[in-house]
């Protein structure tokens, strides 16, 4: 009888040592078992970052396995040789193949709120101004950057102020000319206001829209190289893009509709990423404080997810023939611009 006495025995110790572990959360670094799609759903099993997965909006029409994908997290990578995949269990850091390089004040941080609901997508968070700033520290740097992803998702990035950089498409353009780019625009006049008003919340003292819009007020000659006018001139940044990119890498997103109709122009983005539909009119309301649209309030959350304080600020009184002149200064680059894009946005 002694040795199964020892063997109950030795099973209680590493039982109980077990127990000890786990009741000290020791256990949240062992490997988990990846449960497919529709366990998850229906089984109300608790995530890794500890939402419910029966709360994951648009997860049944996502492609199999997405949800988890979506969840897993991103571990350290350490030093790796470059253009070799950086891989584990959890997934790899690759490259963007989609970028939102423009514009600013024209509803890029909305555009990749709405669009990292999809499970397919996976997206850095802060704009990395890789291909503007800190392109001297390498594309392994870059890629680094990057959260990991599995087969099926794709990575994205968003720094509007790429559309206005000289060098930046020639130096995506060198990382891959397969790469995808998103144009956020606007109307040029409301934009540049919008530009003075954030500028203006940062620096009270700062002059008057009129004094800065023009570089003689008797005349009525715009100041193009205040960068609240020049960023709107559309067709100008474009023709550096298209010297390096086809039209067809690019998709341009109208600024007016992501608030009026999102769900709409957000359809017309999965189709252009190759996405199936999962961001819908279902993950919408409209915000009558703010003005735009906010994603509802997923089931379990104390309240729904607006964009932060900074957007949605109400803008300070522009003298009527200012806002003219300007509308008459940007109307030859607009009707160019519906011209290189093939759309008529209906800004005059």
């Amino acid at each position: 009888a002694f040795p199964p006495l020892l063997s109950v025995f030795f099973t209680m110790i590493i039982l109980f040592t077990y127990l000890f572990y786990c009741l000290n959360g020791f256990c949240d670094s062992l490997p988990r078992p990846v449960f497919d799609q529709r366990s998850l759903l229906h089984g109300g099993i608790i995530l890794t970052d500890g939402r419910d997965a029966e709360n994951l909006g648009g997860a049944l029409n996502a492609s199999p396995a997405s949800v988890v994908r979506q969840h897993l997290p991103d571990l350290p990578t350490g030093d790796a040789p470059f253009n070799i995949s950086v891989a584990n269990t959890f997934g790899s850091k690759k490259f963007p193949q989609a970028i939102i390089i423009g514009v600013k004040k024209g509803g890029t941080r909305a555009l990749l709120e709405f669009l990292r609901i999809h499970p397919d997508v996976r997206a850095v968070g802060a704009e990395p101004h890789f291909f503007d700033r800190f392109y001297e520290k390498g594309l392994e740097w870059y890629r680094n950057l990057m959260p990991r992803t599995l087969e099926g998702q794709i990575t994205m990035e968003k720094t509007p102020s790429y559309f206005i950089t000289k060098e930046a498409p020639r130096r995506v353009f060198s990382m891959s000319r397969h790469t995808k780019l998103i144009v956020v625009v606007r109307d040029p006049v409301t934009r540049a206001v919008s530009d003075y008003t954030q500028t203006l919340s940062k620096s009270p003292g700062l002059p008057s829209f009129r004094s800065l819009a023009f570089r003689n007020a008797t005349t009525g000659l715009i100041d193009t190289s205040w960068s609240a006018v020049r960023i709107g001139i559309y067709a100008k940044h474009l023709e550096n893009w298209l010297r390096f990119f086809p039209p067809s890498r690019f998709l341009f997103v109208s600024g007016e509709r992501l608030v009026s109709d999102p769900a709409g122009e957000m359809g017309r983005v999965q189709d252009f990423l190759g996405l199936k539909r999962v961001v819908t009119d279902k993950h919408f309301y409209f915000n009558q404080t703010k003005g735009f649209p906010c994603l509802k309030k997923p089931e379990g959350s104390s309240r729904p997810r607006c964009l932060g304080k900074s957007k949605g600020r109400p803008h300070p009184q522009i003298p009527a023939e200012v806002l003219l002149r300007l509308r008459d200064f940007y109307r030859p680059f607009n009707l160019k611009f519906y011209q290189m894009t093939g759309h008529n946005f209906g800004w005059d």
